[in-house]
Parts: structure tokens; C-alpha cells; sequence
């Protein structure tokens, strides 16, 4: 049997049915995260990418369904704990960090919202979380720890340079996890009979005093223990030690994008690819608390070549042989 509908009816209905879009849109809930970090903006851009990719994948487009309200220190650490209180009272919905400080700095601000780390240096050891199975409390994430990687570094060093005797190592001492790597590099320099001169530093404003300690106390090489002060700093620390021909091995493969000799640890651009799931996680009702923390599982040599030639370096075949890049 025909169904008449009038004019004014039909118009009604189709008024309807064009705002149903819009108005599931209006219902999409667009979720605001914090994220913190001690140093600059993050650097090389590529990271950030990485990270926004990784959330992507997993559905989270910024400006659909998230928002990032960004706050970095600038390696002044003073500035931490106020950014991560406006944090707190901007009442976000989670608190993505770097490094280890800036976790440190939330959770001291907030024992509810969860924080996301994407790559702490020591969790356990800084108490950011009581175990890595079982973190308790509001954090989870990434960890950048992995056992002797400071006395790895040495060795690899030592490969390269086999008359090295003398070396300075440059770390930030305000940061839990740079102390444990100096510490691991203090036992490595001891059992392979090699002078190690400590370099602390805590601001951007002491680089030059610990660049120029290298060349008045004449080293033979120089270790920087990755953390987001020395990150900020890897272009200056490059030139200058491409400058003064001076070897050097570093924390993170950036290091030697920029120009660096030799980079060993983990992969920075995997800890923020694999960060984003539990950003997705947290975000789909998951507990922070039943969240373990994850450790590194891809770590890279490399090597720059060019800049061993500049040094007028020869790099022995067996360590380039096996080294998972080699940038000429």
C-alpha cells in the first residue's frame, strides 16, 4: 500500500538525515594530551613524526580525536616541576614525557593522570615506577636502560683507537640515568686501565667550560651519555670535536647524523614509534598500572666514515663489518 508524505515532511525528513553527520561528529570525544620534556622542542623533527605516525596508525589523528598542549623546559630543570603542574590544572587527559626528569616532574605533580615515558633512562632506579612487570602507581612506557651499555661504548673505543689511554666523558648529573652510565663507564675504564676525566654537566651554559677541559687536559677521546641537555647540544659537540679532531662516541644515532664519529645504544626513533601504543592503550580504558614497562630491543652501531677520514681515522674492517650503518 503507497505511503503519501507532504511536502513539509519530506523536507523534515531530509533536514534530519543531512545532520546526522554532523552530529556525530559533535559527539567525537577529542581527548587533550600533555607533553613534557626537560629540553628543547623535539629534535631532529623526524622523532616527533615518528611518534604522530605511530598514533595515526593506530586511529588518533591530531585535531580529530587528540590535541597535544606542548611544554618544554629548555634544559633550564627549575622550569620542570611549574610546567608540570600547568599540566595538571589544563587537566589533561595523559602526560606524555622524555627523558627521565620530566617523568619525574609529573609524577610529583599528579598521582592520577596517567604519564606515558618514552624513553626514561633508569624507571625502577629513578622511582618512577616499583618494577618494570609491575609498575604500580601512574606510570608507564619506554625505558632506555639496557645493562652495560656505558662499558660497551669503551670497548667499542677502545676497538677504534687501540692506544687510547686518556678520555673525558661529558654527562649530566642531574639526571639519575647519566649517572649510572658514568658509573658503568668509571668500571669499564678501570678494568681496561684507561684515565677517565668526568665532565658534569647541568645547563646548556657549561658545555663550553667541559668542551675546552677535552683540549687543555689533552684527551684522546670523548663519551657523551645520551640525555636531553646533551641531545639539545649535538650539533655544537659535533663541530667542536670535528673542529679539534677529537674521536668521540655518543649515546644515539642522531649524533652521528649531525657528524659524530661513532653512535651505540638504543634506537630513539624505535622508543618513540613503539611509545605510541601505549598512548593508545591508556586512551582505550587501559590501567597504567597493569601496563609493563618495555625495554629496548633494537640498538645500532654507526659509524660516519666521512667524519674518520677528517680525524684521518682507519677504522678497523672488523668493527665496521659490523656496524648496522655506515655513513660515507
Amino acid at each position: 500500500m503507497p505511503v503519501n508524505i507532504g511536502r513539509r515532511e519530506l523536507i523534515a525528513a531530509l533536514g534530519s538525515a543531512a545532520a546526522w553527520p554532523l552530529a556525530a561528529r559533535a559527539q567525537v570525544k577529542v581527548y587533550r594530551i600533555g607533553f613534557l620534556s626537560a629540553g628543547a622542542e623535539v629534535r631532529p623533527p623526524k622523532l616527533w613524526s615518528i611518534f604522530m605516525n605511530g598514533l595515526r596508525e593506530l586511529g588518533w589523528v591530531e585535531g580529530k580525536n587528540i590535541v597535544f598542549d606542548r611544554r618544554y623546559a629548555d634544559n633550564r630543570l627549575d622550569r620542570l616541576p611549574e610546567l608540570a603542574t600547568e599540566l595538571v590544572r589544563l587537566d589533561v587527559d595523559m602526560i606524555v614525557t622524555v627523558g627521565t626528569l620530566a617523568p619525574l616532574a609529573a609524577k610529583r605533580a599528579t598521582t592520577s593522570i596517567p604519564i606515558v615515558m618514552i624513553n626514561a633512562g633508569d624507571p625502577v632506579g629513578s622511582g618512577l615506577v616499583a618494577s618494570l612487570a609491575q609498575p604500580g602507581g601512574n606510570v608507564m612506557g619506554m625505558s632506555l636502560m639496557a645493562p652495560d651499555l656505558g662499558g660497551k661504548r669503551l670497548e667499542l673505543l677502545k676497538e677504534a683507537l687501540p692506544r687510547l689511554s686518556h678520555i673525558a666523558i661529558i654527562w649530566n648529573a642531574a639526571n639519575p640515568y647519566s649517572a649510572l652510565v658514568f658509573d658503568e663507564t668509571r668500571r669499564a675504564a678501570k678494568k681496561l686501565t684507561i684515565e677517565l676525566e668526568s665532565l658534569e654537566v647541568r645547563s646548556p651554559g657549561d658545555f663550553d667550560g667541559a668542551l675546552a677541559t677535552t683540549m687543555r687536559n689533552r684527551v684522546d677521546a670523548l663519551v657523551i651519555v645520551e640525555d636531553p641537555l646533551t641531545f639539545n647540544h649535538l650539533n655544537k659537540v659535533a663541530e667542536f670535536c670535528a673542529d679539534n679532531r677529537l674521536a668521540a662516541i655518543y649515546g644515539l644515532r642522531e649524533f652521528a647524523d649531525a657528524g659524530g664519529l661513532m653512535t651505540y645504544g638504543a634506537s630513539n626513533a624505535d622508543l618513540f614509534r613503539r611509545s605510541a601504543a601505549f598512548v593508545d592503550r591508556i586512551l582505550r580504558g587501559f590501567k597504567p598500572s597493569d601496563l609493563p614497562v618495555q625495554q629496548p630491543t633494537k640498538f645500532e652501531l654507526v659509524i660516519n666514515l666521512k667524519t674518520a677520514k677528517a680525524l684521518r681515522l682507519e677504522v678497523p674492517p672488523m668493527l665496521l663489518a659490523r656496524a648496522d650503518e655506515v655513513i660515507e
